[in-house]
């Protein structure tokens, strides 16, 4: 793993930020500084549009100029108030109709022309390319957006977006954007007419064309509402709204786009540049194709090198893993086949010659604790006969005191059977002979006590050839009766019992249980000599089943001493 990211590290990383992160870094380069320069394009363009639009917007105020223009509206105005005589109506209409296209003549041909609604709905029509045009007298003039935004605007000028010139008589309706304005009286603030100067779009184009970009581009003029007064390529209006709402994800031609932006002051429309994504990349292609073929050949060359070397270096560790696993799962004989002389082999002797001195000295210490747990076992196995034969005399005294003879020889035979027992050399013996000690034992205590005591005993079929120590169950028995029933006025009994428990989780268990309903002691009060059969039993537990018994002892006063010793058992020990 080692080998792995030091691999990563010096080789695999820095590929990768060559052929991939670098591309990408310099097309996030070349993005902002394509965005930087579009940018100042788009001022001097701004300013070019915003140039024609001052040029449109004069043309809505020359009627402020003429004197005789501003009254004759002024007469229309107060005609729709009072009758005005035929002279009056004739004069104001021969002015509307000459004197107002002299103010309205402009230089700019793409003007296309000047419309004027009076107050009183009389229409004018100027058309800048001299031919008689005729408005249509039909035509529901107040009705339209433009002559409503330019009343709304209540003397500032109204910037309109793209719309049909379908209010005058021509064979075919072109498309144009306008700037409108309410023409009102100086003096009373009455709007007299609305004026509206038309232009032609192609004006807008002329104007775009005139800059360029570094990629190919896609550029758009919106009015306030997000509407769409220009484009350079053709977009639906769905496509326009996916462009206006999120310009980050647009999907355009299977192109994605960057959005560089800036507004007309005056007319809050807003021109956009729409950059291709795929173009700007493109330009670091051969920096991606040269990444991408230095990547590809130098992981191949690296890759089988590294593999050649660390397969070499790694198999003599592995086996060395190998070996060592063996040599923990108890294989002392397994051995390191050493090849070679350098310092792969000098270690692989070591671990030989380690694995050898560790055999003989795990050897050693085996047979060493071996003879000391014996002797401690057989130590604590001698403390049972004097701690019987103590408490058995004691007894044994008591009947001679009392002068049952023939039952203190009856007694006497008994021990001596018991003691043949005690005497033999095994050190364990099986549930059944413990057992069967426990009831000549219990005879004997029963010819002592007569019929104070009573003892049952309940050995299950499937434990009698279970290996315990020997006399380890004796102690608690005895205890159970000296200390627990002797001291007791009223007749007890002492229950000896032996029985499998329900198998969990395919782990087989029994418990032995020693109980009586004597006088019982305060479990919390420090056991004294007098129990030392007690230390004792735990004792030679520990050592006959380590870490696979639970000893629990369970007493109050006045209501006897419950013993419980629980034993995990192998499938080995259940088989004999």
């Amino acid at each position: 793993m080692k080998l792995i990211l030091l691999y990563s590290l010096t080789i695999l990383l820095p590929v990768i930020i060559i052929a991939f992160v670098m591309p990408s870094y310099y097309v996030k380069i070349i993005t902002a500084e394509t965005e930087k320069l579009t940018n100042a394009t788009l001022v001097g363009l701004t300013e070019n549009i915003q140039t024609y639009l001052d040029d449109l917007e004069r043309v809505t105020v020359s009627p402020y100029t003429n004197n005789d223009v501003m009254n004759s509206l002024k007469q229309k105005a107060r005609g729709l108030n009072s009758p005005i005589d035929n002279y009056s109506k004739y004069k104001a209409d021969y002015t509307l109709y000459h004197t107002l296209p002299s103010l309205l003549v402009n230089l700019r041909k793409d003007i296309l022309g000047t419309l004027l609604v009076a107050i009183d709905g009389s229409v004018y029509y100027n058309d800048s390319s001299s031919q008689l045009t005729e408005p249509r007298n039909d035509y529901p003039y107040t009705e339209q957006n433009w002559y409503r935004e330019a009343v709304a605007a209540n003397g500032r000028v109204s910037f309109v977006d793209v719309h049909p010139q379908d209010y005058l008589k021509l064979p075919a309706v072109p498309d144009v954007f306008s700037v409108a304005r309410l023409i009102k009286d100086p003096d009373s603030k009455q709007p007299l007419a609305v004026i509206m100067a038309d232009a032609d779009t192609i004006v807008l184009d002329r104007i775009v064309r005139q800059v360029s970009v570094n990629v190919n581009s896609i550029v758009t003029i919106t009015d306030k509402d997000q509407r769409l007064i220009y484009s350079n390529t053709h977009l639906s209006r769905e496509v326009l709204n996916q462009f206006l709402k999120n310009p980050a994800k647009i999907d355009f031609n299977q192109q994605s786009y960057v959005a560089v932006s800036r507004e007309i002051p005056t007319s809050s429309w807003k021109i956009t540049v729409w950059l291709s994504k795929a173009e700007l990349a493109s330009k670091v292609h051969w920096m991606r194709l040269t990444g991408a073929v230095f990547a590809v050949g130098g992981l191949v060359l690296t890759f089988f090198l590294f593999f050649a070397y660390s397969r070499t270096l790694l198999t003599p560790f592995k086996e060395m893993i190998g070996v060592m696993r063996q040599v923990q799962l108890g294989n002392m004989n397994k051995r390191f086949s050493v090849r070679g002389q350098d310092e792969i082999a000098q270690l692989g002797n070591v671990l030989n010659r380690m694995i050898s001195q560790l055999d003989e000295l795990i050897t050693n210490e085996y047979l060493t604790k071996l003879k000391l747990r014996n002797a401690e076992f057989r130590a604590l196995q001698s403390q049972v006969h004097p701690h019987f034969l103590y408490n058995t005399l004691n007894a044994f005294v008591s009947l001679n005191r009392k002068g049952e003879h023939a039952l203190l020889e009856r007694a006497i035979l008994s021990l001596s059977g018991m003691l043949r027992y005690f005497l033999t050399s095994h050190d364990t013996c099986s549930l059944e002979e413990e057992f069967s000690s426990i009831q000549k034992y219990g005879e004997l205590m029963s010819m002592r006590f007569s019929d104070r005591l009573e003892i049952t005993i309940t050995l299950a079929p499937e434990l009698a050839s279970i290996r315990i120590p020997k006399l380890l169950l004796q102690p608690l028995v005895e205890n159970a009766i000296i200390h627990g029933v002797e001291p007791c006025e009223h007749p007890c009994k002492v229950e000896v019992s032996a029985e499998m428990l329900p198998s969990i989780n395919n782990s087989e268990s029994f418990v032995i249980r020693i109980a009586d309903n004597g006088i019982g002691f305060n479990t919390f009060e420090q056991i004294d000599d007098q129990h030392i059969g007690l230390s004792n039993v735990k004792e030679r537990l520990a050592l006959a089943f380590p870490d696979k018994h639970e000893f629990q002892l369970d007493s109050s006063l006045g209501h006897g001493t419950t013993i419980t010793i629980t034993i995990s058992l192998n499938n080995e020990e259940l088989a004999q």
